[in-house]
């Protein structure tokens, strides 16, 4: 029988992350909380109960692998499907061999990588299938379903979230590599764990980009009389970004973000921008930062300067649209905005406020007033009695209280004396005056 070498063509050519695939559920790693004894999407797969899902999570936390398994677990047709290559006209000519395959009873799985990709009417295409149940779709995306997916198909699918790998994880995977036949098991590879603990870091939860790092390192090794020594500067050559900027616990990692925020809060630009480098530069997702700068404009900036959000926003769509490198300006532009801008964090301290007495008043009624009538009963009942319509009288403004009786009075929104917000500020105390006014003459 032949033996299959490390050196033969077929296993250079095929990459170690296909290689190394699990086709069990007992050799897929991570997901526990999917996929751990008694977890729901096991269950599913174990009882063949599986309907249409989708797949959302980061890049290389197993996806793709987890479809091809159900299939051969449920013994079902597997068809992979790119939303990157195929239109229309791949969707129907799919979708009639799956109608063809469903009268002869047999069950197709189809899996979309990067559903998110396709447009309106290439998602509406799916829809009657799965309805009838010709096929049982599986989708991919690293985006969140809810803005990326039409709301018809979406409420036809289970999400799953996957999560991204752990360092422990990412490093058992490469410890898998090194021992597999697959892999490198039938060659002596001399790596120490603090290495592999640093290509685990670097790949930042990222199982594919682990293995593809390993099989550089390794294909770049010093060879030796019986294998391959990987040295540390055959493994500095090969990480591009310099993982040491992230620890191996990934403190750094929230370190830095810590560093950025507070260097806008401190309207210190320089120092955001030197930060925000920090981070792209140790090959942060910049989706990630742009998340955080939203987060920042209303809970820093707030009413004092509400186009922070607008431009918070823009960015995000900017990192969406062009990724990196290209992104970075538009990351140094809201960064910059941010650290600029008047500060407040009103609007924090605000929903802050109102959480804690949300959280220890629960069960408050909504005051009669303010309550919807929309049948005969609840207008028996007083729903909406003695409602004012601010929009009837002169002043577009009313003094009916809206807030729970034993709320009566509380203020959480207290406005600050900076930027725009002095406007609202000025504003609400004008109200506030007008309401207590209107009252006092009602006594």
């Amino acid at each position: 029988m032949d033996q299959q070498s490390f050196f033969d063509d077929r296993a250079v050519a095929t990459p170690l992350a296909s290689r190394l695939r699990p086709e069990d559920l007992e050799g897929f790693l991570g997901q526990r909380h999917l996929l751990g004894e008694g977890k729901v999407l096991r269950r599913l797969i174990e009882r063949d109960q599986i309907t249409s899902m989708i797949f959302w999570g980061p890049p290389g936390v197993g996806k793709t692998t987890l479809a091809r398994i159900i299939a051969r677990r449920t013994r079902a047709r597997f068809i992979d499907f790119s939303a990157v290559t195929s239109g229309i006209k791949e969707i129907k000519e799919v979708m009639a061999r799956a109608e063809a395959g469903r009268a002869l009873g047999e069950k197709t799985i189809l899996f979309v990588d990067e559903i998110h990709r396709f447009n309106k009417a290439q998602q509406d295409a799916f829809l009657p299938y799965v309805e009838k149940g010709s096929i049982i779709l599986i989708g991919a995306t690293t985006e969140n379903p809810s803005f990326e997916i039409n709301a018809a198909l979406l409420s036809r699918c289970k999400v799953f979230v996957l999560k991204a790998l752990t360092v422990e994880e990412v490093t058992e995977l490469l410890m898998r590599a090194l021992r597999d036949p697959k892999g490198f098991g039938r060659q002596k590879v001399e790596i120490s764990s603090d290495m592999l603990h640093m290509i685990a870091a670097f790949a930042d939860g990222d199982g594919r980009t682990a293995l593809n790092t390993l099989e550089m390192v390794v294909l770049n090794g010093e060879p030796t009389m019986d294998g391959t020594v990987v040295t540390e500067e055959v493994l500095s050559q090969c990480i591009a970004k310099k993982s040491l900027l992230y620890d191996k616990s990934g403190e750094e990692h929230y370190n830095l973000i810590s560093a950025l925020h507070k260097s806008m809060r401190n309207t210190d630009p320089d120092a955001a921008i030197y930060w925000l480098a920090r981070m792209l530069e140790a090959g942060e997702d910049p989706l990630y930062v742009a998340r955080r700068l939203i987060r920042f404009a209303s809970e820093d900036v707030g009413m004092a300067d509400s186009r922070a959000l607008e431009v918070a926003v823009a960015a995000y769509q900017a990192c969406h649209f062009l990724g990196m490198p290209e992104c970075n300006v538009n990351l140094t532009h809201a960064v910059t905005y941010l650290a600029m801008a008047p500060k407040s964090n009103a609007l924090y301290t605000a929903y802050e406020a109102a959480k804690t007495d949300a959280q220890r008043m629960l069960a408050e009624p909504v005051p009669l007033v303010i309550r919807n009538a929309p049948t005969a009963l609840m207008e028996e009942l007083h729903y909406g009695e003695g409602y004012q319509y601010a929009h009837d009288t002169a002043a577009k403004l009313t003094d009916m209280q809206c807030l729970p009786d034993k709320l009566e009075g509380r203020t959480y929104y207290m406005p600050t004396d900076q930027g725009s917000e002095v406007r609202a500020k000025e504003k609400l105390e004008r109200v506030k005056a007008w309401k207590a006014q209107q009252r006092a003459g009602k006594k």
